[in-house]
């Protein structure tokens, strides 16, 4: 049966049901596609990625997950809608679009298997496109990659998308997940082979130290300039080689709710406080210096710099 004709079999059969999308994106992925290696995907495309996944989410109406042949495969995304979510340019979004469509096509990722410790490589999109009169693309996902994007509460990692759009860094988006599967804990502990492996970082940065410096403690500098985490990290050791690094940080706290009308139980998390970045203001008046507003409440220092002026430009005739 083709993939069109199951689709249209669904909608007939679910006229009725009502799915409700959240009004902010959202990013749903197993935790298994939360460590995979994204292997050359820069931070747009990731972004792109990520945005595009945010689409899939949704519940019904009595607020339970989309089962997964309840999860649309195709999906379109707008720059305008890229623009406003990563807060760049409409000009920038468009590239990122277009740039990005190569690597969901062209690009596998690499994923552990939980049964025997193995891996398999799965495609993203079995088809994608940019429209370039609508200035949007459109994707298709694949049928391997869905069951990775299917709503299981207890093995999802959940987050708003844009919990991450002020990042500069792709290596910080990717820790800034990794924390989010263990939110309730505080604590987060990954092997070195881990981080390289989740940062994608291939033959780069062979050195533990150059490692450190480029991808996590620099994210960890970052996350916590824009969240009041506290996070940082302790080095594990064996004799004097660096094996593995524990992360500690603020717990998102954690509160049930009852919908009164449902009577579903559900979990509220109070993650760690976004920190306001305030803009430099640019003093109107150099320190040393009158302002108008103060020459204008002592007539004595106007009538003195008034008559500075006109004493510069007409000087008195002797």
């Amino acid at each position: 049966m083709s993939y069109l004709l199951r689709n249209f079999i669904y909608m007939v059969q679910n006229l009725s049901s009502l799915v409700l999308k959240s009004q902010t994106p959202k990013t749903y992925k197993s935790k298994k596609l939360n460590t995979a290696n994204f292997g050359n995907f820069s931070h747009s495309d990731y972004q792109v990625f990520l945005h595009l996944v945010s689409k899939i989410g949704g519940v019904d109406e009595f607020g339970k997950y989309l089962q997964p042949e309840q999860l649309q495969r195709e999906h379109v995304l707008t720059a305008k809608e890229f623009s406003s979510v990563f807060d760049t340019n409409v000009d920038n979004s468009y590239r990122a679009l277009k740039k990005a469509i190569d690597k969901l096509m062209k690009t596998d990722i690499k994923i552990e298997k939980p049964d025997d410790g193995g891996f398999c490589r799965i495609n993203i999109c079995s088809m994608a496109e940019y429209n370039r009169k609508s200035g949007s693309i459109t994707v298709n996902f694949t049928d391997h990659i869905m069951p990775y994007l299917a709503q299981v509460k207890q093995k999802f990692v959940l987050y708003n998308l844009k919990e991450i759009a002020n990042f500069g860094s792709l290596y910080t988006t990717r820790l800034y997940e990794l924390i989010q599967e263990f939110k309730e804990t505080g604590w987060m502990l990954k092997s070195i082979d881990q981080l390289r492996d989740i940062f994608a970082v291939g033959e780069k940065f062979k050195a533990y130290k150059d490692l450190k410096k480029r991808t996590f403690a620099h994210a960890c500098q970052e996350i916590n300039d824009n969240y009041d985490m506290d996070l940082r990290f302790e080095e594990i050791k064996e004799g004097r080689r660096v094996v593995a690094v524990k992360f500690l940080f603020k717990k998102t706290l954690v509160h049930k709710v009852t919908n009164r009308k449902t009577g579903i139980e559900k979990n509220v998390y109070v993650k760690p406080k976004a920190r306001i970045k305030k803009k430099q203001s640019i003093p109107e008046v150099l320190d040393g210096q009158l302002s108008f507003d103060d020459l204008k409440d002592d007539p004595k220092s106007m009538k003195s710099v008034m008559s500075s002026l006109l004493t510069k430009f007409f000087p008195p005739k002797k």
